[in-house]
């Protein structure tokens, strides 16, 4: 049965109204409910908020570095210290490091681009200062509905946002419901604020619908993989942060390594690589494995136990790349609509800001009895922040580096270190253009094969046994989440052109190409091992890949990540 006979066989759904319905419950999720109740407070009124999560608890599906600034969450909640946010690791030294595969040149602090330089912030664990925020918000009256997965973004006559339907429960893979069927519900709302993260999967239809991107430079992405280690406390150097560029991706790819020490002997390290790399042989997953093995690198784990696994898309676009923000009935924040500092490897304090800047517009339109318009004054405040003032100060950053990391070396330093040395806040101008990264890919006659090194299981492993350290986990008998606009694509077109590149760009096996009786080839997806990166409906060279929300409560669980 198709989605809509369900609903016409086992409707209607059961509904609830709120005043502000939130899809995400991550930091700006999180934020903005935090922010409403805050005004609420502050005006003498009542104002009710619910936030959905598709994760089992809130903090389950964040991934992140990270390295946190605490400017945004200071304006949020000024005593975070007293009530025990868990920020406990202050950043004690940065390192940026360029290698090569042998050698490593270590840039003095002196020459270090601002960017780079992290004093005061803190080395956290964003998982656990998002369940920390969820805890807050519930402490002020919000609704958290964990396990909740928004599937449908609900319009009134006029064609305005009126809420979001969450997805039906108890589907099978033949899409016929069983004995576990549950019907999903609406929530409606005056507004409805999306921050679902980077690539969102209904706020993808909000900027195609609205045509939010409009005169904007198209969105861009990176892949960042993150591991989780527990190290030899001889080992251990709390608040250290360190970033790399160069070695192993040496094609002139955009990517780079980030390591950074933890409280409790713990050391969060990863990669990130572009989106836009053109090479189909190319595998994110096996780069990161390969960078662990530069002596730089690994004299920081080596000795310890790896015991968590990520890998999630990342915004990098820039300023130039940002949708119009507002829409009849709603909003756009956070990753959801790429706010992320590529520049500085930061979000989440941009997250926390653009949804307490929605809360407050939003307040203030109910207090005017306004319902399903536009909140104007969310974009004029943005402007108006701290926040577009630092991202107008970095938004050439990726797009100097899709010129060449030659070029894109020169001009960072020339912005981010040259200019504010010269008391130069922004660059005067701005490097537009790009395109999306699904078009970059060439086909695979035209690169060079790459052959990664078997895993030897101490520094570096293989997807399975990463996916099990993710926690991953979907209820088997459902649709698969990963969905095919037309099945003979992955074989006819990718295949066949591009060697099949979903099989390597996926950093949790989900695709495999196999035989069938006949010696034909077929695509098999294994949604099971899905971490909800959405590398694919990012990079898919045909866009034949959909991304869709699969029941609540399924995925990656990152504790501690």
């Amino acid at each position: 049965m198709t989605p809509q006979e369900i609903l016409n066989t086992h409707g209607p759904r059961e509904a609830m109204d709120y005043d502000v319905v939130i899809v995400g419950g991550g930091p700006g999720g999180m934020a903005t409910a935090i922010r409403l109740k805050q005004r609420a407070a502050a005006m003498g009124q009542e104002i009710s908020v619910v936030v959905l999560e598709k994760g089992s608890e809130p903090g389950a599906h964040i991934l992140s570095g990270a390295v946190m600034d605490p400017i945004a969450i200071t304006e949020l909640i000024p005593n975070w210290r007293d009530l025990g946010a868990p920020l406990h690791q202050p950043v004690t030294g940065d390192q940026l490091l360029t290698l090569t595969e042998d050698g490593t040149a270590t840039i003095p602090d002196w020459l270090m681009p601002n960017c780079f330089h992290n004093h005061g912030n803190y080395v956290v664990r964003l998982g656990a200062v998002v369940k920390w925020l969820g805890e807050q918000a519930e402490a002020l009256g919000v609704e958290v509905f964990p396990g909740f997965a928004a599937a449908e973004v609900l319009y009134d006559e006029q064609g305005r946002v009126r809420g979001v339907a969450t997805g039906n429960l108890g589907i099978g893979k033949d899409g016929e419901p069983h004995d576990g069927f549950q019907l999903g519900m609406e929530l409606t709302a005056k507004y409805t604020v999306f921050a679902e993260g980077a690539r969102g999967h209904l706020g993808k239809q909000l900027v195609a619908k609205f045509r939010l991107d409009e005169g904007r430079d198209p969105a861009t992405y990176a892949l960042g993989i993150k591991e989780l280690w527990e190290i030899p406390p001889e080992k251990a150097q709390p608040g250290l942060v360190v970033h790399t560029s160069g070695w192993p991706v040496t094609d002139g790819s955009f990517g780079g390594g980030f390591l950074y020490h933890l409280e409790g002997n713990l050391v969060t390290l990863g990669y990130v690589l572009g989106l836009d790399y053109k090479n189909p042989w190319m595998s994110p997953f096996e780069e990161m494995q390969r960078w662990k093995t530069h002596h730089a690198i690994r004299a920081h784990i080596e000795g310890g136990k790896r015991i968590g696994y990520g890998a999630r898309a990342i915004n990098n676009g820039g300023l130039q790349s940002l949708p119009k923000l507002v829409f009849p009935g709603g909003a756009l924040i956070g990753c959801d609509a790429g706010f992320m500092n590529a520049a500085r490897i930061k979000g989440s304090h941009a997250a926390i800001k653009t949804g307490m800047l929605a809360a407050e517009a939003i307040a203030e339109a109910l207090a005017a009895g306004r319902s399903h318009d536009e909140l104007a004054a969310y974009p004029a405040a943005f402007e108006q922040s701290w926040l577009h003032a630092e991202l107008l100060q970095t938004r050439n950053f990726k797009p100097w580096f899709k010129k060449g990391p030659l070029v894109g070396t020169m001009m960072t330093g020339i912005e981010q270190w040259l200019m504010p040395k010269l008391g130069l806040k922004a660059p005067p101008w701005t490097v537009r253009g790009g395109k999306a990264d699904h078009t970059c890919l060439l086909p695979a006659d035209q690169c060079p094969k790459i052959d990664y090194p078997k895993p030897d299981n101490q520094i570096t492993f293989d997807r399975l046994s990463s996916v099990f350290v993710s926690s991953a986990n979907h209820e088997e008998n459902q649709p698969a989440h990963l969905t095919l606009k037309d099945a003979s694509v992955p074989v006819a077109i990718n295949l066949a052109q591009y060697a099949g590149p979903e099989s390597r760009y996926c950093p949790a096996g989900v695709y495999e190409f196999v035989k069938n009786d006949d010696n034909s080839d077929r695509l098999q997806i294994n949604a099971q091992n899905c971490v909800h990166c959405k590398t694919c409906d990012i990079k898919d060279p045909t866009q034949n890949i959909v991304w869709v929300t699969p029941e609540g409560g399924g995925g990656p669980n990152y504790a501690g990540m």
